[in-house]
């Protein structure tokens, strides 16, 4: 009866935990520029949208809409990104390239086949150790 109410107790709790998911990115670079020619935003849903945040920060002027993917998600890729998959700018490249990618990140990304780069899912069972 004691391990009913505990598993009781537990499961309201859990309702009142906030999920805080982070998944670690391991790898190296490739210098391939697949990553730069296969990018996903993570609020830009529509062509509209995209010319918007052109509109509001000019130096997104260097990427374009290269198509979708098989759920219907826009694929951006970079005008400067050589045939060699180098940047041709490299020196004044934007803040998120510099960074990318990050260590962590919050929710589960899709990577282009080929990169360097994993990104470690965590499973259920990877929580309760």
């Amino acid at each position: 009866m004691i391990d009913f109410i505990v598993s009781f107790i537990n499961e309201i709790k859990s309702y009142f935990v906030p999920e805080k998911l982070t998944y670690e990115i391991t790898g190296k670079c490739k210098k391939c520029g697949k990553c730069c020619n296969h990018m996903y935003s993570f609020d830009t849903y529509t062509e509209k949208e995209f010319k918007f945040m052109q509109f509001l920060f000019p130096a997104y002027k260097r990427f374009y809409i290269k198509g979708k993917d098989d759920e219907g998600n826009l694929i951006f890729a970079c005008k400067l990104v050589t045939e060699d998959g180098l940047c041709s700018d490299y020196e004044h490249r934007l803040p998120m390239c510099r960074k990318y990618p990050a260590k962590r990140v919050k929710f589960y990304a899709k990577l282009i086949d080929g990169c360097g780069y994993k990104i470690n899912k965590k499973e259920f069972k990877d929580y309760l150790k």
